[in-house]
């Protein structure tokens, strides 16, 4: 007698997932590539105030070199996704990786290669963007295939801390050699060590004979496997997989918003400050602040409560508390109150990671790649030139925080949707 389609479909995935000390060397591996991710990200808002000095550009064009990384950022979502889910997240990472380690190490190069420094930044930003784009994404489908679903949670927050942790190092290191060597250093820091993180994954942890096939299937764009259809019809009639996707944009839009711009609204408001303190300590804040949120997650859902509750909980953290911290930023003259609130709100902010975040992979870990802040980067630029206050871009973050964490708390569920039959709703 054959066993039902569903436990064999389970057997399945089960014999693809990796050991426990298979998912401590990667869990380690990719907490340090989203560290580099983020170096390489933050790099331009830490320099944006020296760069706009040198080339002299105003807030509405900073804004549009901030904000120009995520116009491409958002085209190759859907590509990480779906090469993720195809040829494996860690071969899509990897060639990624390669590639934005080397545009930004030639940063520097591309500013002064004549008189159009907006340009050439903005179109080495957008190309930036298009690279990192498909990391996440990438992500989350290797993530969903990989990882045990008691574990996703955990696993998900600590490669995930190394958003906060790329961006301390960035912020501290960052601070240092812009004050010693001009922001160049900055550029040539990240995209570097970027480049040795792509030679110890494609020498230690990758099969090279896969790697080359994947690429061999890119190059010639034809189907990598014969994954079942994705039935995106009825994922899209979902009101949980819209709620999905416009709380994870509103966390994205956020979260970047704030990232862009406070070095700017620190080294404006408290001139006098240290870079260090400011570009340091709300990361150091973040980075357990991550891992809690990943523990408890997991603590939570192992105690009994529902999958739901448990996320939807983390969004109230996520994106309404984090909220309010935010906007307690534009109503206040002091510098320590800042940093606290600062602190607070982007510490808090993590919590996504253990809700929105692990939530795609609840609704459909068989196409979780695909479902995983162009304008609010862009109008925040242009609220703060026009108004010229800075409380205007944290009432934003505000209001977009809580359009995500209301849509989430109404519509949000942990039911699969990528499969025929009903499943229990977790």
């Amino acid at each position: 007698m054959q066993p039902p389609p569903d436990e064999t479909r389970r057997d399945a995935a089960e014999d693809t997932q990796w050991s426990r000390p298979e998912c401590q060397v990667w869990t380690g591996t990719l907490l340090l590539g989203t560290c580099l991710l983020y170096c390489a990200r933050v790099s331009m808002p830490v320099c944006a105030a020296s760069m706009s000095q040198d080339f002299g550009w105003n807030k509405k064009e900073a804004g549009v070199v901030l904000s120009s990384f995520f116009w491409g950022y958002c085209l190759t979502q859907v590509v990480g996704g779906h090469l993720g889910d195809r040829i494996g997240g860690e071969k899509v990472i990897l060639l990624s990786a390669s590639a934005w380690g080397f545009i930004t190490v030639a940063t520097p190069l591309l500013a002064h290669l004549g008189s159009a420094h907006l340009a050439f930044m903005t179109f080495s930003r957008i190309l930036t963007g298009l690279l990192q784009g498909v990391y996440f994404p990438a992500l989350t489908s290797l993530l969903s295939q990989k990882v045990r679903e008691s574990e996703r949670a955990f696993t998900y927050s600590t490669v995930g801390a190394g958003s906060q942790f790329g961006t301390l190092v960035t912020g501290a290191v960052g601070s240092l050699l812009l004050d010693w060597y001009g922001w160049p250093s900055v550029f040539y820091f990240s995209g570097g060590l970027t480049l040795l993180w792509v030679g110890y994954v494609y020498r230690c942890l990758l099969n090279e004979r896969d790697l080359i096939l994947a690429l061999g299937i890119l190059a010639q764009g034809l189907p990598v496997s014969r994954h079942t259809k994705v039935p995106w019809r009825q994922l899209f009639r979902k009101p949980s997989v819209w709620a999905a996707i416009i709380s994870q944009l509103s966390a994205a839009c956020s979260f970047f918003i704030l990232l862009s711009w406070l070095p700017t609204f620190f080294k404006e408001t408290f001139p006098s400050s240290k870079g260090w303190i400011f570009n340091v300590v709300p990361w150091l804040v973040a980075i357990p602040a991550s891992l809690l949120s990943g523990l408890l997650s997991d603590h939570l859902i192992n105690q009994g409560y529902r999958t739901i509750t448990v996320r939807k909980f983390m969004q109230v953290m996520g994106l309404g508390l984090s909220s309010v911290f935010a906007l307690c930023l534009g109503h206040t003259s002091s510098f320590c109150n800042s940093v606290v609130f600062a602190s607070a709100s982007i510490g808090l902010q993590t919590f996504n990671h253990s809700g929105i975040s692990v939530n795609i992979q609840d609704l459909a870990p068989s196409c979780a790649g695909f479902l995983f802040g162009v304008v609010g980067v862009c109008l925040g630029g242009y609220l703060i030139e026009t108004t010229g206050s800075w409380t205007s871009v944290f009432n934003l973050v505000a209001a977009i925080s809580s359009l995500g964490l209301c849509t989430f708390l109404v519509f949000g569920k942990a039911q699969r949707v990528d499969l025929s039959p009903a499943h229990e709703d977790l």
